[in-house]
């Protein structure tokens, strides 16, 4: 199990990098790019769902019904402010908005443990050091000129990284009562249903390659969360998020290599403080 976090670092940092490529055509904006990737994932998992489906009688109950619609809620929140930023900032300014993710989680994770048990979320008191000290390497990676650059996307996407982070702490409330793949599918079934009513995105109009784009990202976003819940259940929050961490350090090479974003040596040094932080918890 400990590689399946690293194939989904790489999903995530490969979904990025295909994101941006998507959002980067002007005739695609906030609301049609939601509804059409919520779709893309909903059918990219079809074939998959006759085989693993899973929704025990507990997912019913009318408590674990509240927390799944607050994680549709949560969801389109997070979504909506990412592709906003995603759609005018390059992939490297944002990056250390992205990465705060997982320190959210961890950090979420903590005092989740304290309100629902250990069970459900390790507490491992160990990891807050290291997660401040990566913190503290974000910040440093965005400073410019003695000042920290905080303009409009870098803000919506801090958003959603904590909104992101707060769906997925909720998410292990639930998950025991499903099969990750059935719980991800039903989540964005939900998601693109809410979207497609609200937004009534003219998706038809999409060109066959934009279509064709976007179901590679569906293929690519269902891979990464369904290693994650899968990591939530068999390794737990905090090692899962940790080993996840190594995605935008992909996301800063992806960008470097296939978009032509160039890497300042401020985010090499983070990246690299990152990756000790990482290890440090991981050995200890």
């Amino acid at each position: 199990m400990f590689y399946l976090p690293i194939i989904g670092a790489l999903a995530l940092a490969s979904g990025t990098i295909i994101q941006k490529v998507v959002l980067r055509k002007k005739k695609i904006g906030v609301k049609t790019y939601v509804s059409a990737e919520f779709l893309a994932i909903v059918l990219a998992m079809l074939p998959f769902i006759y085989f693993f489906w899973k929704l025990d009688s507990p997912a019913y109950e009318l408590k674990n019904i509240f927390i799944f619609l607050l994680i549709v809620l949560f969801s389109i929140f997070a979504n909506l402010f990412n592709v906003f930023s995603m759609k005018s900032e390059k992939v490297s300014r944002l990056e250390p908005a992205k990465i705060l993710e997982p320190l959210f989680v961890v950090l979420l994770a903590i005092i989740f443990s304290f309100i629902f048990g250990e069970v459900l979320y390790e507490r491992n008191l160990n990891v807050l050091i290291p997660a401040l000290i990566a913190g503290a390497a974000l910040v440093f990676s965005h400073i410019k000129k003695h000042r920290i650059s905080f303009n409009k996307f870098f803000i919506a996407e801090i958003f959603a990284s904590f909104f992101f982070a707060l769906e997925l702490i909720l998410s292990r409330l639930i998950l025991d009562s499903y099969s990750p793949i059935t719980f991800y599918f039903l989540r964005s079934l939900s998601v693109f249903l809410i979207s497609l009513v609200i937004f009534r995105p003219q998706l038809t109009r999409l060109t066959k390659k934009v279509q064709l784009q976007f179901l590679v990202l569906g293929f690519v976003w269902a891979i990464y969360r369904v290693i994650i819940y899968y990591g939530y259940l068999s390794l737990g929050v905090v090692f899962t998020t940790l080993l996840f961490m190594l995605g935008p350090i992909f996301i800063y090479l992806f960008a470097w290599k296939f978009l032509k974003e160039k890497i300042e040596m401020k985010n090499i040094v983070a990246a690299l403080v990152i990756i000790l932080c990482i290890a440090y918890v991981i050995l200890n």
